[in-house]
């Protein structure tokens, strides 16, 4: 049986919490740390003690992980070695890869490859483990994206992304002038009933939805802007931007008529990570790809 293992050196100003605690703080799960306590999974200083015990400096935390913990434990991604990964960060939990325009995050079906997980599962395939996903970015959406290595961090990082812990900012091309420097947009999301590819404000189904944004400047009546996300709804960035009156260059699906050759003008450019079972922050910065012009020609 396949099991996933932890030790965590904990830090010279680890404070004095108990392991509960520190479990909390680190994004696992309630469920996950009931099934610690109950298996005797975890063990501090090499023997299990009730996680009401405090911590303290060096002391050295063993966790496992069995399949029944998740939902989904097993990765099945086909490797597929046909392109090579960027990767921008990795450590033993994670990697953070720059997503190419035109590949989707993941498969749609059992078998399918050619997306930046098949990518991922080839090249993690070279250290024996498997690539899970956390987030997805559009097809035509480039930069920034986070890859587990195996399936315990998934939750937490989840958990970062939902409570904002993780903070990611885009860069985009928007057609128009914008005056303003900055600004908010509060407008729920929900789906389209006229269109399942599409969702619409305030359409059935509506969750709240804030993104903010701030003007880097205007060219030829097209503006670049740098926007982040207080929540995380599916086209988020590109409805909002219609929504204000400024639609994405290129966007085929909210804005239409917009000829730009070189398609959707939308890029992750940071992601600010708090690294798991640390208390380290990493930033991270995707390079512009050569699709995302600085300044747009006329």
């Amino acid at each position: 049986m396949t099991v996933w293992t932890k030790r965590v050196v904990l830090p010279a100003d680890q404070p004095a919490i108990s392991i509960k605690e520190q479990l909390t703080a680190w994004q696992v799960p309630r469920r996950i740390r009931g099934n610690f306590r109950m298996g005797r999974r975890i063990l501090l200083n090499g023997v299990y003690q009730p996680t009401s015990t405090r911590l303290k400096p060096g002391d050295v935390l063993d966790m496992t992980w069995l399949p029944a913990d998740f939902e989904v434990a097993d990765s099945h991604y086909v490797p597929d070695a046909s392109q090579p990964l960027d990767v921008l960060f990795e450590n033993d939990d994670l990697i953070v890869v720059n997503k190419r325009k035109g590949v989707k995050t993941h498969p749609n079906s059992p078998g399918e490859d050619g997306t930046m997980m098949n990518f991922a599962q080839a090249y993690l395939a070279e250290q024996g483990i498997s690539a899970y996903t956390v987030h997805r970015l559009d097809g035509d959406t480039t930069g920034a994206l986070i890859i587990a290595k195996n399936p315990y961090v998934v939750p937490m990082l989840n958990q970062m992304l939902r409570d904002k812990t993780i903070k990611r900012t885009y860069l985009a091309w928007v057609c128009g002038n914008i005056t303003a420097t900055s600004g908010t947009i509060d407008a729920p999301i929900g789906d389209n009933p006229a269109d399942s590819r599409t969702r619409t404000v305030n359409g059935p189904n509506a969750r709240p939805a804030v993104t903010y944004w701030h003007k880097v400047h205007t060219v030829y009546q097209n503006t670049l802007v740098r926007l982040e996300l207080a929540t995380g709804r599916t086209h988020q960035i590109r409805l909002h931007m219609k929504h204000l009156g400024y639609p994405l260059v290129g966007d085929p699906l909210y804005n239409p008529d917009s000829n730009y050759s070189d398609g959707l003008l939308l890029h992750a450019a940071a992601i600010q990570l708090p690294i798991p079972f640390t208390n380290d922050v990493k930033s991270v910065g995707a390079p512009l790809p050569p699709t995302f012009p600085r300044n747009l020609r006329k």
